[in-house]
């Protein structure tokens, strides 16, 4: 599964780890993506989207139609 959220645009960030002797590796931190249905009242179909905690808040806040639609105008097809 992708690390990148459908709905904020959130990807992995990379930086380097630090060890105790000062000794860098690389290391990425991902965003914390869930595989969530949601149901389009307007369509009556489910649909699955790969969302971050953040965006399930925004779904929560603004209501799924409405992400759905900016999606679209954007160019994703759902």
């Amino acid at each position: 599964m992708s690390k990148v959220c459908q709905v904020t645009g959130k990807k992995p960030h990379f930086g380097k780890q630090l060890s105790h002797s000062h000794r860098r590796s690389s290391r990425r931190w991902n965003p914390n993506v869930q595989r969530k249905r949601f149901y389009l009242d307007s369509e009556k179909r489910w649909i699955t989207l790969n969302v971050s905690t953040k965006g399930i808040k925004t779904i929560d806040k603004r209501g799924i139609e409405s992400i759905v639609a900016e999606m679209r105008r954007n160019g994703q097809k759902i």
